[in-house]
């Protein structure tokens, strides 16, 4: 994944393996950890465990990568926007944790 114009691009395969079918993700970022977690709004569990809220998918390309608006979070934590390749994680239990610092 990486962080382009204020956007996360999730691309396609991540997409189809992990959020197939998905219009909607629940977020949250905590910044202690610089940890940006999201999950599909059809995980109610993930809800339930953190205080989050949710944003629609937008398509970036015909090839059908994604991507999430997360400039508000870097404007508000004053993280650094520069595109750049992100280092993140993905749980079995479908949730995804990228590194925002």
């Amino acid at each position: 994944m990486k962080l382009q114009n204020g956007h996360i691009i999730i691309p396609a395969d991540v997409f189809s393996r992990i959020l197939e079918g998905e219009e909607q993700v629940n977020l949250v970022y905590y910044p202690e950890r610089n940890q940006l977690l999201f999950a599909g709004k059809s995980k109610v569990f993930f809800e339930k465990l953190h205080k989050t809220k949710w944003q629609r998918l937008k398509d970036k390309n015909a090839q059908g990568d994604k991507s999430l608006f997360v400039r508000e979070i870097l404007l508000d934590y004053d993280l650094d926007d520069t595109d750049r390749v992100l280092t993140c994680e993905i749980k079995t239990t479908g949730i995804i944790s990228i590194e925002l610092a």
